[in-house]
């Protein structure tokens, strides 16, 4: 039980946590309203740091694959990041209601996402879009 590195960049409290499936990567999620995305390989400094809207980052998942990851606002508010683009491509979801967390479905094409609401609690689920479109097509 001992101290094998403190990595510096967070302002406050973390709560959530999660390995990429690479096994080299992982993200960490704030009070600070950041996720911020480590390299084990150089633990001086966050390779890139992702910004909530609102609120402290409460939840993280990767997919599977490590294509995706989504990241959680304690309310309203789940982002999913294109960690394949270097996390510059991504959706936001605009929701209501405090968020309990998300997972994705073994074959990444659902995303849930659990709303804690004494009168809106619920389970969402949300589909993922293929674009099958050929460059020919017209």
């Amino acid at each position: 039980m001992q101290t094998l590195h403190s990595m510096k960049g967070h302002r406050d409290y973390s709560f959530a946590s999660a390995w990429s499936p690479d096994g080299r990567t992982f993200a960490t999620g704030n009070q600070d309203k950041t996720c911020r995305i480590w390299d084990v390989r150089n633990l001086s400094k966050a390779i890139h740091v992702l910004r909530g809207n609102l609120g402290a980052i409460r939840s993280i998942r990767f997919t599977l694959d490590g294509q995706f990851m989504s990241m959680a606002e304690a309310a309203d508010f789940v982002h999913i990041y294109d960690v394949k683009s270097n996390f510059s491509r991504r959706q936001e979801l605009d929701l209501f209601g405090e968020i309990s967390g998300t997972c994705f479905s073994p074959d990444t094409d659902t995303l849930f996402v659990g709303i804690w609401d004494r009168r809106y609690g619920s389970l969402l689920q949300f589909a993922r879009q293929y674009n099958h479109s050929h460059p020919h097509d017209d």
